[in-house]
């Protein structure tokens, strides 16, 4: 039966989802004066946590850090309904440390929903989304499940893991969004009509189990740091009541059962199809795959205040329920373990994010946008890094202001979003250290130096916090300087405080910023000698330490990055016609015809374009631009 269809309203850009990509988006869109409708299947799943009920970590840390710089949600939000905070990587480089919160995921949730329905410029509305409207090659709405059409300028897809999700477990296999929520089916065949390229991705959770039947006393404890952090620049109270992880391990007895039922594990029966996170794979995965280690870490994760339930982090898996608690008895501690929940693979369907314009929006659609786990990420990170940016844009776009691609020197979100419409993904992608060439300037400490006047500039930023973040910089400079200036003696006191250190003592004077640079010594050690006549906060005085102690590395840094805003500069025309360059290699051609790169920078990047494509590419343009003058 035909579902009778009629006009529901009009705005200015609709969200369909409310994930952690849909509710930056929602919230970023509507910050920017647009007239914002946010479609969600379920309004009490808004931000749901289905897997960890974590925030953070390497890499993804800093990206919340970048979201909150732009003036998003998630620090925020984190920073008032943790239940734990560490720092991870202290006693490493600046580069790779990284905040990680332990979520209330109820509390979560709650507090985003409040912050969104006070919104000004945002309606939320709880429908199935089925189909887009779409006119001449641009977006310009949607029909619900029940007929409602909602009129836009501009649309963003943040549907997550639900597009024709399926939920595996053991040899069931069932139709469900995450956590038995209803699945987008119908809008997963819309996009495939409208021409996108689709594919299949697998993510997966462990059980949870009841808090009460744990013996902690065969776990380890893991506390949460004792001194107070936050993710938000903004943030001024912090939680200091904090509640612990527990560290355990698998046993031999544990891979033992594991191995002996792989005929019953979807992984390798063949029922699980779509490939798998690799950087958060399933034990079943990881037992076969590290055959040769003992045990693995399991980390027993509480998922609130008012509710027993933990989840157990590093036990992912679909095996049948049977097994799974088997595997919890032979764990240390959880012999007596009570399931609450069993874990699960969930399969659904992704677009290839070579589809996209660095800005998100679609190449085959105008003014239709996705962000999030569509885009063929993982992560709650990586996907309200993508819902901010998708939300940003759309709201530049409709009021006719130039839209903002991060480069990947200013954020880690801009070598995520890079990343993925750049190369693509086989797998579910996940954001580390390790894909940033310029992690040293994309560090936890400086996020706001590098996004909050952006953010400023875009609406996102108050004018009282940007006031704050000019005071902050200004000190940071005015001290740096005082000390460059500084010339400190090599008098008694002096020498007792650098033998105290193990330093060697100063022959003739030095600056005060040469003598901080010192392995041994460290700002507060300096100012000792030589204090600032203004009180300084210790977010500035750890500005100036990095910025003082890596001085010669963070200028290297920079050099490359002018090198590479070069190439960035060097634009490729849009009307460029690949098939006219006959010398390009056969792979080079057909993956720059796929991803039609803006600049030389970003077709550089591309897999299976070599220099030599390169150079030819350049000598073609060059060439183009000749024959343009010459014809005028």
């Amino acid at each position: 039966m035909t579902t009778t269809t009629y006009e529901a309203g009009t705005f200015d850009c609709v969200v369909i989802g409310a994930g952690h990509a849909g509710a930056e988006a929602a919230y970023a869109a509507s910050k920017m004066g647009a007239k914002t409708l946010m479609l969600t299947i379920n309004i009490d799943m808004i931000a749901f946590m289905p897997c960890n009920p974590s925030i953070g970590g390497p890499a993804k840390g800093i990206v919340v850090r970048e979201i909150d710089a732009l003036g998003g949600l998630m620090g925020k939000v984190i920073d008032k309904t943790h239940i734990q905070m560490r720092m991870l990587n202290t006693g490493k480089g600046p580069a790779v440390r990284a905040l990680r919160a332990q979520a209330d995921k109820v509390l979560y949730q709650r507090e985003v929903k409040r912050i969104l329905e006070a919104e000004e410029n945002l309606t939320i509305y709880q429908a199935m989304v089925d189909e887009l409207i779409v006119e001449d090659g641009e977006v310009k709405g949607v029909i619900t499940q029940t007929g409602a059409i909602y009129r836009a300028k501009t649309v963003i897809i943040t549907t997550g893991t639900y597009l024709r999700g399926e939920i595996i477990l053991g040899d069931l296999k069932y139709s469900s969004g995450p956590n038995n929520t209803r699945p987008s089916l119908k809008l997963a065949d819309n996009l495939l009509e409208l021409g996108f390229d689709m594919v299949r991705f697998k993510t997966g959770t462990p059980p949870r189990i009841n808090g009460k039947t744990i013996d902690y006393s065969k776990t380890e404890i893991q506390p949460g740091d004792t001194e107070p952090r936050a993710f938000s620049f903004e943030t001024t109270e912090f939680i200091l009541d904090q509640l612990p992880c527990w560290l355990t391990y698998t046993s031999l007895e544990t891979h033992e059962i594991i191995n002996n039922n792989l005929d019953k594990a979807p992984m390798f029966t063949g029922l699980v199809t779509g490939p798998g996170p690799r950087y958060c794979p399933s034990i079943e995965t990881k037992v076969v795959r590290f055959n040769d280690k003992p045990r693995h870490q399991i980390f027993l994760e509480p998922e609130g205040r008012e509710t027993d339930e933990v989840y157990v982090q590093g036990l992912s898996t679909s095996l049948p329920e049977d097994i799974q608690q088997l595997m919890l008895k032979t764990v240390p501690g959880l012999e007596n373990a009570q399931m609450m929940r069993a874990g699960y693979a969930i399969e659904y369907d992704a677009v290839v994010p070579t589809q996209l314009w660095p800005t998100l929006e679609t190449k085959h659609i105008k003014n239709l946008y996705t962000a999030g786990q569509i885009n063929g990420t993982s992560g709650y990170e990586e996907a309200a890094g993508q819902g901010i940016m998708a939300g940003i844009n759309a709201a530049r776009r409709i009021f006719g202001k130039e839209e903002v691609i991060l480069k990947r020197s200013e954020g880690y979100i801009g070598v995520l979003i890079d990343d993925l419409v750049t190369k693509g993904t086989n797998e579910p992608y996940r954001l580390l250290t390790s894909r940033a060439e310029y992690r040293l300037l994309l560090r936890h400490d400086n996020a706001d130096l590098r996004l909050t006047e952006l953010g400023y500039e875009l609406g996102m930023i108050s004018e009282d916090r940007y006031s704050k973040y000019l005071t902050k910089k200004e000190q940071i400079e005015t001290e740096i300087n005082r000390l460059r200036e500084t010339i400190i003696k090599p008098n008694e006191t002096t020498q007792s405080l650098i033998r105290s250190v193990g330093g060697t003592e100063l022959k003739d004077g030095i600056r005060a910023a040469d003598l901080v640079k010192r392995t041994e010594m460290n700002y507060n050690l300096v100012a000792s000698l030589t204090p600032s006549d203004v009180e300084l906060s210790d977010e500035v005085k750890e500005q100036i330490e990095i910025q003082l102690k890596y001085e010669g590395y963070i200028q290297k840094a920079l050099q490359q990055v002018e090198k590479l805003h070069k190439m960035e500069e060097k634009k490729i025309p849009e009307n460029i016609d690949y098939d006219d360059i006959s010398s390009l290699a056969t792979e080079a051609r057909e993956k720059l015809k796929e991803v039609r790169p803006l600049s030389i920078a970003q077709a550089s990047r591309i897999s299976g374009v070599n220099p030599a494509d390169i150079s030819i590419l350049l000598v073609y343009i060059e060439q183009g631009k000749i024959a343009r003058v010459s014809n005028e």
